[in-house]
C-alpha cells in the first residue's frame, strides 16, 4: 500500500513496482483517513504486508497514522517515504513503530530493496538520518523497569494524558470507546502505584517507562 499525496511520485513509485515480479501494488490513496478507511473495508480479506507512507499528508499526518494502521494491522511493516530529515521525525516514527525510514532523494532501486528486506523481517533506515537513532541508543538512560510493564496501548494513552487531553478526547483519537480508555487509565494507575494522571506521568518519567524528550 502506498499513501503518498504528491500524484507524480506515487505514479513513480507504482511505476517502479509494477515491473517487479515479486511485488505488487496493493492499492495507493492520496491521504491517511482514506487509507484507514480501505483497511476497515477489506481487513476480513487480502492485506498489505509494507505500507509506503509519507509524513507530511494532508488532513491526518503520517505520524499520527502509524498507530491506526498498527492497530488494525498489527502485522504490517510501515516504512516511511519522507523529505524531512527532521530527528524528530524519524526517531518518532520509529518509536511509533516504522520498519525503516527513507528520504524521497533514495533511488527507486533503494525503496525496492527497503520492501524486500522489511518483508523478510529486517529494519531499513537511510544513511542519512540513522545517526539519530544511534545517538538516541547511546543517550537513552536505562530504564529502572521494563518498558513492557505498560503495553502499547497504555503507552499511547499515557502519551495523551501528559499532553493533557481528557478521557473522551484520548477515546476519539485513538478511535476506541471511552469504557476502554477509562480501563486502560485504571490499569496504568495499578500498574503505576498512583492515583491520577499528573502522578503517574511523573512515575513514568522517574520509572523509564519514557522519557521526557522521546515524544517529540
Amino acid at each position: 500500500m502506498l499513501v503518498e499525496d504528491n500524484d507524480e511520485y506515487r505514479d513513480v513509485i507504482k511505476f517502479a513496482i509494477d515491473r517487479e515480479e515479486d511485488l505488487e501494488l496493493f492499492s495507493q490513496f492520496g491521504t491517511a483517513e482514506m487509507a484507514i478507511s480501505s483497511i476497515d473495508k477489506i481487513r476480513s480479506t487480502i492485506v498489505p504486508q509494507v505500507i509506503l507512507l509519507d509524513l507530511r499528508l494532508p488532513g491526518l499526518s503520517g505520524l499520527e497514522a502509524i498507530p491506526y494502521f498498527k492497530e488494525r494491522l498489527p502485522e504490517v511493516k510501515i516504512i516511511v517515504l519522507s523529505q524531512s530529515n527532521a530527528e524528530s521525525d524519524v526517531v518518532r516514527s520509529i518509536a511509533l513503530g516504522a520498519s525503516g525510514y527513507l528520504l524521497k532523494s533514495s533511488t527507486i532501486q533503494q525503496v525496492k530493496d527497503s520492501i524486500r528486506n522489511v518483508m523478510e523481517g529486517g529494519a531499513s533506515i537511510d544513511p542519512a538520518v540513522a545517526q539519530y537513532l544511534v545517538k538516541r541508543l547511546r543517550d537513552r538512560p536505562t530504564p529502572l523497569v521494563s518498558t513492557k510493564l505498560l503495553s502499547e496501548r497504555e503507552l499511547q494513552v499515557l502519551e495523551l494524558l501528559a499532553d493533557g487531553l481528557q478521557k473522551r478526547e484520548i477515546g476519539k483519537k485513538l478511535f476506541i470507546s471511552y469504557p476502554t480508555v477509562d480501563a486502560h487509565v485504571r490499569h496504568i494507575y495499578e500498574k503505576l502505584d498512583v492515583k491520577n494522571a499528573p502522578s503517574a506521568v511523573r512515575r513514568a518519567y522517574r520509572m523509564g517507562v519514557f522519557t521526557a524528550d522521546e515524544w517529540l
